[in-house]
């Protein structure tokens, strides 16, 4: 089984992709931004306000396939810079029980100016 999720309580792909899919017991979340689904326009200040939009906006992807953060199982992490990391954490570990999902965190530049993170997510769904 293979399947488009798609859902306008997250932003719009700004590119060729989707904004995930669900494949077996898995669901793919493309990268996300602290995009705002309506307006399409970067949300957040610092990195702590835009983690927490990232998240939130990976959450409603999540929801839209009936599942939710606790079915997490891996993350990939873009900042902008790495000093943010700290910062980052404080909001992220408020999103994900323990033990917390395996994670990759990577420094460097991302497609839209003023965004300071991007996240990715695999869920597994499976019993």
């Amino acid at each position: 089984m293979k399947r488009v999720i798609k859902t306008d309580k997250a932003p719009a792909a700004v590119g060729p992709y989707s904004q995930g899919w669900r494949t077996g017991d898995f669901i793919f979340t493309a990268g996300q931004g602290p995009l705002d689904p309506k307006t399409g326009k970067i949300q957040g200040a610092n990195v702590q306000e835009q983690t927490k939009k990232v998240l939130e906006n990976i959450k409603v992807i999540l929801e839209a396939n009936g599942t939710s953060m606790n079915d997490v199982v891996k993350t990939l992490v873009i900042l902008t810079d790495m000093s943010n990391l700290k910062a980052m954490n404080e909001v992220y570990k408020t999103f994900f029980a323990e033990p917390f999902p395996a994670r990759s965190t990577f420094g460097g530049q991302l497609a839209l100016p003023g965004m300071l993170v991007e996240i990715e997510a695999i869920a597994y769904i499976g019993k």
